[in-house]
């Protein structure tokens, strides 16, 4: 059905302009270099015969692919983003093509002794005998969410070259951004004008996800007194001590290194500081909108549990909400799961419908009106050295959103 040697071509076109984003920045988007692969998206868009076709001022990419049948059936969407994360390097990605995994070790880059293995990668083994792509050791892939990318425009240019197969109008979104929680931001969607839309943007083949953290932002700025450490008795206040205080009184085992599945965490991600003030960052996550809302509760009796200690504040904290669990948006609308989840059994793809222990663009766009579900992309190990996609996986991939297209057509059609 698909060219193997296409969409990796298409593939390691896109993985190699780097996108990195930027959460210090306050431009939408956050960095210029993003323009680099915005732009290329557009002419690619237009080679393969879409129409529609425009990029707004922010980068934000929109397209479309005109039904091909007379019935009025929904339009559908299909949304990536082309920003990478800056947890670690996208410059200069050198992609490396295993073909034929043998299940083995890979080698990334034999001068540092950077090794990709399937004894502490376990989803390896799941691969063999596949085309695997992978980073060199020194940056991360990019197929969060170029993988995503490649997908859609490959699905997208299969379509018009086969007219026979039935759809309705397919709307194509990609994004920046994304991975600093800012790829919905702008997203106008009613000038998408989808009746529901996926997100390609999970990892391994058959993921199949509408549920995602509850999601918040906390700074817990500690203040101390700086004094000479040889008088400093009774008059210091070291804020770095109180910080650890804090970090110690909540609940250890809730973290994410200790969680999986539903439970959420509480993540100390960056800490700066000295004895006249320390700063601390946590992200605060949960499925449960009850269990999220006790969390924020937690940390707000803590800061003033240590401030009634001391008789005056000397912690402030300040949380924000970041995204909500799309849950509640898509549930009412089961019938788009429904069809993603027969598609891939269509497919012979076993669907695992998980929660997402993590964000994305659907959960923003689900509470903006465009209820929007999770597919799996193909990738694996996100965000890091060790990232790869299995070839088989985009191209199986690329077979889901045609059926998704089709299967909305034809049950529209049997209703009629």
């Amino acid at each position: 059905m698909i060219s193997k040697q296409h969409i990796i071509n298409r593939f390691i076109s896109y993985v190699t302009i780097d996108t990195e984003s930027d959460p210090e920045s306050n431009t939408t988007p956050s960095t210029e270099k993003q323009w680099d692969l915005a732009n290329k998206l557009v002419e690619d868009l237009k080679d393969i015969g879409l129409e529609d076709i425009s990029i707004d001022e922010h980068a934000y990419i929109m397209a479309t692919l005109p039904s091909n049948i007379d019935q009025k059936v929904p339009t559908i969407g299909f949304i990536s983003h082309f920003d990478t994360s800056p947890d670690f390097t996208g410059a200069n990605v050198n992609p490396q093509i295993i073909e034929n995994y043998d299940g083995k070790d890979i080698t990334l880059n034999a001068s540092e002794n950077i090794i990709l293995s399937p004894d502490y990668f376990e989803d390896l083994k799941q691969y063999k005998g596949q085309t695997l792509i992978t980073t060199d050791g020194t940056t991360l892939l990019g197929a969060d969410d170029k993988a995503g990318i490649t997908e859609i425009i490959t699905a997208m240019e299969y379509l018009v070259q086969h007219p026979e197969i039935k759809h309705g109008k397919i709307r194509i979104g990609f994004t920046p951004d994304e991975e600093i929680g800012r790829g919905a931001h702008k997203f106008d969607v009613s000038k998408f004008g989808a009746d529901w839309a996926y997100t390609m943007d999970g990892s391994q083949i058959g993921e199949l996800e509408y549920e995602n953290f509850n999601a918040a932002g906390a700074v817990v700025t500690i203040k101390g007194k700086i004094v000479h450490p040889g008088y400093a008795k009774g008059k210091m206040i070291n804020s770095m001590y109180i910080a650890q205080d804090f970090i110690n009184s909540l609940p250890r085992m809730e973290t994410p290194e200790h969680t999986s599945g539903r439970e959420g965490f509480f993540h100390l991600h960056t800490t700066k500081g000295n004895v006249e003030e320390t700063q601390l960052q946590y992200i605060i996550r949960d499925h449960d909108k009850e269990h999220f809302e006790a969390r924020k509760k937690v940390m707000k009796n803590l800061a003033n549990e240590i401030n009634t200690q001391h008789a005056k504040e000397v912690v402030h904290i300040e949380i924000k909400d970041q995204y909500f669990n799309m849950r509640e948006k898509v549930e009412p609308v089961m019938h788009i799961v429904d069809i993603a989840e027969e598609a891939m059994k269509s497919l012979d793809i076993t669907p695992i419908i998980k929660p997402i222990r993590g964000g994305t663009d659907g959960s923003q766009l689900s509470f903006m009106g465009l209820p929007c579900p999770n597919i799996f992309a193909g990738g694996h190990n996100f965000h890091g050295r060790y990232e790869y996609v299995p070839v088989e996986s985009m191209i199986k991939a690329v077979e889901v959103i045609v059926k998704v297209a089709e299967l909305t057509a034809s049950k529209k059609l049997q209703t009629e």
